[in-house]
């Protein structure tokens, strides 16, 4: 059984959660995510890709928390190496990533938006880490990308206080990007990617891999690996052919390589 639906359009990979009523994460499913991630990453005609949620209520309501009803730190600890696996391996993705928030984001549902470069919420979309509701703590990710987006602060009234947040008001901290109509976050998402196609695949890997590094990486160590990377790039073929077309005013065709 397959829990996230593909189809492609031009250079996008377009995924849907599909695992009704929540779509909620599962150990199936978090390995169908890392494994498709990784075959993606060898699929050089695509540069984006977009993540939905099936149905018009939930992008992702999470893990299905009677996963952890017995108490069972054996099976707390597979879970948890499942959802840390599937999203780090997301958020390595070599292009982009968007996730299109169509409804409720909460707890590793939120995490999975978390782990994609880009976020396009729809206006009724709700988003939380409630994790310590419940008496557990957001494991995929969640304390480290939220403060990385939204402060220290913000992370701290979402995760200790259980604050949910609108679509407002993640825009307005920086959590979501763009919010658009209800049922408008896909067309959006797949607007955005086709942007992406425009770029060079060969320097968008590497521009990820520096903005990234900067979270953990001191700036004296960031500068002169932004300068490496921007010499490395002379050993790719989309480097000439992206300065080549532009000097014969002509639109480039990107051999990601």
């Amino acid at each position: 059984m397959s829990y996230i639906k593909e189809r492609i359009e031009g250079h996008t990979a377009i995924w849907t959660i599909s695992n009704p009523p929540a779509n909620t994460w599962t150990a199936d499913s978090l390995g169908e995510l890392k494994t498709k991630v990784i075959a993606l990453n060898h699929n050089k005609d695509i540069y984006a890709l977009v993540l939905t949620g099936e149905g018009e209520k939930f992008f992702s309501a999470g893990a299905d928390l009677k996963l952890f009803a017995d108490g069972d730190k054996d099976n707390a600890q597979a879970m948890a190496d499942h959802f840390g696996q599937a999203f780090e391996t997301l958020s390595g993705f070599r292009g982009v990533s968007i996730a299109a928030i169509n409804g409720y984001a909460m707890g590793g549902g939120l995490e999975v938006a978390l782990a994609c470069d880009l976020r396009i919420a729809e206006e009724q979309a709700v988003m939380a880490l409630p994790e310590a509701t419940v008496g557990l703590l957001p494991c995929a990710g969640g304390t480290q990308n939220l403060t990385a987006l939204v402060g220290e602060g913000w992370a701290k009234r979402m995760i200790l206080c259980g604050e949910r947040l609108d679509a407002a008001k993640a825009l307005s901290l920086g959590l979501v990007e763009e919010v658009v109509p209800t049922g408008e976050s896909l067309n959006a998402a797949i607007a955005l990617a086709a942007k992406v196609a425009k770029q060079s695949p060969s320097a968008v890997k590497v521009c990820k891999q520096l903005i990234q590094s900067g979270r953990n990486m001191p700036r004296n160590q960031a500068l002169p690996l932004e300068r490496e990377l921007f010499v490395s790039l002379f050993d790719t073929e989309d480097q000439a052919e992206g300065v080549n077309a532009f000097l014969a005013k002509r639109a480039p065709a990107w051999k990601n390589c």
